[in-house]
């Protein structure tokens, strides 16, 4: 779901821009009077108050455990889109930096991956500079930004680390260009407005994700600082900010209470619906809700087929991964102790019962699931059942 966030945040750029073009006013001078008289602000405020809807939308639960937690996801989400559209907007001097991260979550944010992205113009020349380290997967993206205007989010470019030249300490840099070049290239068009970076965790304890900067080249050097604030990037970055606290949410909580029919099963997700919503086309997604009484446990057991890589994890009622900081919420083919026969059995329960690959609950008695089969030569159904705790294997009453 990560390409859906960084789709949604690049949606809404598109947006800002292509409204004004058709009221035919000038939105600098509309800007400058919602900010002098404050209406930039309200609007900003009342799009946080109203968010809170999706707290209350139908099949939430309504505890006081699960309402805390969607309290401080909204905020988080509402910390993410500052960040995107108020702090690193400027594509003029653009930031690498985290939209999801351990402590902004939204859409089943995969434990597993590091993403960095950055705004981008297509016009500009850029230069990555950075370090490799010994993370499994580094690949670098470019994305034309024409959210709004039926586009999608249509790549202008992609690298992979193994096709970048480095030196012998993993050292490199990257051209990002609408001009080819013959090494090191990562290509832009005109339309190019965004760069995706992701990096992929085989074990998140025992890798170091890549050391990356980036800054304008082929430029006089007063065209590369940032840009000063102004009243309409202000009223920009604080209307788009808005929305996405507002549109994710909501989005989110729907799926959340569908995924209900299910309670407990893990039926692979529709692939049209995941494109739509800016999922990637190479993984089969298998999302669902779960729920155990303290006394319960959730057993998955599944036959991995041929593919990049697998993972299971565990999220709250909004989608939002659990802690993996602290706690173990997912597990994957790196990571997993399989069975004789190749297959892997995953147990999901309050307390360890002792067995490989235990999925802790991490206080909660329910919530969302997810199963990613990525680039996968078949798609094999995961099988679930839910248990007695006491009746597992190495537990007081076996």
């Amino acid at each position: 779901m990560r390409r859906f966030v960084i789709g949604l945040l690049a949606a809404i750029r598109g947006i800002s821009g292509w409204v004004w073009k058709l009221r035919g006013t000038s939105p600098d001078d509309v800007a400058e009077q919602r900010i002098t008289t404050g209406q930039s602000w309200d609007e900003f405020c009342d799009s946080l108050k109203a968010a809170g809807a999706a707290l209350h939308f139908p099949g939430t639960p309504r505890d006081a455990f699960n309402q805390a937690e969607g309290y401080r996801y909204l905020s988080r989400i509402a910390r993410a889109g500052l960040m995107a559209f108020v702090e690193h907007a400027d594509p003029k001097a653009p930031a690498l930096h985290r939209v999801v991260g351990e402590t902004t979550k939204m859409g089943a944010d995969n434990p597993d991956n590091f993403y960095l992205t950055a705004v981008l113009d297509g016009s500009y020349d850029y230069k990555i500079s950075g370090r490799r380290n010994d993370i499994a997967y580094l690949s670098f993206g470019t994305q034309a930004g024409h959210y709004g205007q039926g586009g999608g989010l249509p790549p202008t470019g992609y690298i992979e680390s193994d096709d970048i030249e480095m030196d012998a300490d993993g050292c490199f840099e990257l051209i990002l260009s609408s001009t080819p070049h013959d090494t090191n290239w990562l290509p832009m068009t005109p339309e190019t407005g965004a760069l995706v970076v992701r990096q992929t965790f085989g074990d998140r304890n025992a890798e170091t994700p890549a050391e990356l900067t980036i800054e304008r080249i082929n430029c006089a050097p007063s065209e590369a600082r940032p840009s000063y604030v102004t009243a309409a990037s202000l009223d920009h970055g604080l209307r788009n900010a808005g929305s996405l606290v507002m549109g994710a949410p909501l989005l989110f909580a729907k799926w959340a209470r569908d995924f209900q029919k299910h309670t407990n099963e893990l039926p692979r997700f529709d692939p049209d619906v995941s494109l739509a919503a800016g999922g990637d086309p190479n993984i089969a997604y298998y999302h669902s809700h779960w729920a155990l009484e303290p006394d319960e446990a959730l057993v998955i057991e599944a036959m991995p087929p041929e593919c990049e890589l697998w993972n299971f994890q565990l999220n709250n009622y909004w989608m939002e991964s659990l802690d993996y900081r602290h706690f173990t919420i997912h597990t994957n083919n790196h990571l997993a102790i399989y069975e004789a026969d190749g297959s892997v059995r995953i147990v999901v329960a309050h307390d360890d019962p002792g067995l490989p690959n235990w999925i802790d609950t991490a206080g909660h008695t329910s919530g969302t699931m997810c199963f990613r089969w990525v680039r996968a030569a078949e798609h094999p159904q995961p099988n679930c059942r839910v248990v007695k705790h006491a009746s597992l294997r190495g537990q007081p009453g076996d």
